[in-house]
């Protein structure tokens, strides 16, 4: 089952467990994003793995990839779709992937 989630408590969660909660977003908000788009093979624990065996630059493909999964599930809900791959991987590239998992949250709350 997939469940919103508070922008302003998983970040503050995020910064006082200094980034312990935001492991666990990440893997979760993952597995959403996997959900809703039906496709099996977009989990948490894989991108999260990839991204510690890379040094952090599979976060770059998973910034690129989470935004094409929710277009994906917007347009096959008819919603107005918002591609903002591009946005996410800037924001990871500045160091701001705290930023993008609170947008990629706040579509995943708009499409529960």
């Amino acid at each position: 089952m997939i469940m919103q989630r508070s922008l302003g408590l998983a970040i503050v969660l995020s910064l006082i467990t200094c980034g312990i909660y935001a492991i666990y977003w990440f893997i979760v908000l993952t597995n959403d994003v996997g959900k809703l788009s039906g496709d099996s093979s977009f989990t948490g624990g894989k991108h999260f793995l990839l991204t510690l065996v890379t040094c952090g630059i599979w976060s770059f493909v998973w910034a690129y990839q989470v935004g094409k999964q929710i277009a994906e599930v917007q347009h096959q809900r008819g919603y107005l779709v918002t591609d903002n791959s591009i946005l996410y991987l800037v924001l990871n590239f500045f160091g701001l992937s705290i930023v993008t998992y609170a947008l990629v949250q706040s579509d995943v709350n708009k499409l529960v």
